[in-house]
């Protein structure tokens, strides 16, 4: 990725009312960035898929953090959840339809299940003119 020039992080509770949030996050970065309409709106997609596999269709208790790294050509999104309790309601997985949404929709992607501290990394670059 680019070097870095700034960096923005939003901490909301794990659950999926709250994708609201770390989309708007990552659309108004990635607009204040100069990415297309067309690209904020596959950042928002992305968004969506890997916060339903970090955080499923039911509340956790716990947070995520959103950590939204700003370069000179890419956006690097992390996400990284902190959750209690040993298990969890809803799977750590990226499903073959996901995957081939997130294939087309942003450059890289990871999904770590770690327990208690799932996380997500995501990176768009913007096209070259």
């Amino acid at each position: 990725m680019a070097t870095r020039s700034d960096e923005v992080t939003l901490v909301v509770p794990a659950s999926p009312e709250f994708v609201r949030l770390a989309r708007l996050m990552a659309a108004g970065i990635a607009s204040r960035m100069g990415f297309s309409f067309e690209e904020v709106e596959d950042l928002r997609i992305a968004v969506d898929e890997l916060w339903y596999c970090l955080v499923g269709p039911h509340p956790e208790v716990g947070t995520v953090r959103l950590t939204c790294s700003i370069g000179t050509d890419a956006l690097e999104m992390e996400g990284v959840a902190a959750v209690e309790g040993a298990s969890r309601l809803h799977p750590i997985a990226v499903s073959e339809f996901s995957g081939r949404i997130l294939d087309a929709v942003v450059d890289e992607y990871t999904l770590e299940a770690d327990g208690a501290r799932p996380s997500f990394r995501l990176i768009k670059r913007r096209a070259t003119s």
